[in-house]
């Protein structure tokens, strides 16, 4: 399905974007054009990880494009929860202090939020590019 291409390029995208920007020292911003909003993250790694999910499940093309299609599917997940992971840590993690791997698990994922979104972003783009290769 080419809306499935479309949302996917889009998705992994602004979630590769965001994640290499990785503004964490500063607030979420409230504003709700920003691309510091957390609810503006929020739907945007839901709706990434949905793309990828539904993108895993119909590729583009009739021949099954395996490696074609799955690099920005799981791209596009694992951007998504990313997001989602980081919204939910900063917002709703720091009212509950008491659980010490919660926050283990959080700084071991996080820690390569920059290179992952780089990764995802290119991606992205090389799909955007490359639409019918085998290895995007």
């Amino acid at each position: 399905m080419i809306q499935l291409y479309f949302l996917s390029i889009l998705c992994n995208g602004l979630s590769g974007y965001i994640l290499f920007a990785d503004n964490t020292g500063e607030d979420l911003n409230k504003e709700p054009l920003s691309f510091n909003n957390p609810t503006f993250h929020l739907v945007l790694g839901i709706l990434g990880a949905v793309t990828g999910f539904l993108k895993i499940l119909s590729p583009l093309h009739d021949k099954a494009y395996i490696v074609g299609d799955l690099l920005p599917a799981v791209a596009g997940i694992v951007a998504g929860f990313l997001l989602i992971f980081g919204i939910y840590r900063k917002e709703i993690y720091s009212i509950s202090e008491s659980d010490k791997s919660l926050d283990y698990l959080a700084s071991s994922l996080l820690r390569f939020r920059k290179p992952l979104g780089l990764a995802v972003f290119i991606i992205a783009l090389l799909h955007f590019i490359f639409p019918s290769a085998l290895f995007l």
